[in-house]
């Protein structure tokens, strides 16, 4: 069954803008810590955002704070990604996570994950 559904990535150029989105289960989204993961070829997934139950705390990757913004609508029982000013190293497989622990801040923490979705910035 699938718990978390990501969308919005794609390809974009240097520079540019996306905007990833994440889906959850209703009844238990405001419980739980979300964030985003970012995974490229070769490379350990990595912290890109975390943001409390209420979105109360956020969190960032030294790499994208100042660029990316996380942020939910727990009406929509959703969890959304704004990432400007993007960077080819930026590419890499972007996942969704939920977790009871409220600021996610490593993988350990992740009890959910989504399927995840492709970012790719082209020069």
């Amino acid at each position: 069954q699938v718990r978390l559904v990501e969308s919005g990535g794609g390809l974009v150029q240097a520079g540019g803008s996306l905007k990833l989105s994440c889906t959850g289960p209703d009844r238990t989204f405001t419980s739980y810590g979300m964030g985003w993961f970012r995974q490229a070829p070769g490379k350990e997934r990595e912290l890109v955002a975390s943001i409390s139950p209420i979105g109360s705390m956020t969190q960032y990757g030294k790499t994208v704070k100042g660029r990316f913004i996380v942020s939910r609508d727990n009406r929509k029982n959703t969890l959304y990604l704004e990432m400007h000013r993007l960077r080819p190293d930026d590419t890499a497989v972007y996942f969704c996570a939920q977790a009871l622990y409220p600021q996610i801040e490593k993988l350990a923490h992740v009890d959910y994950w989504g399927q995840g979705t492709q970012v790719t910035v082209s020069l």
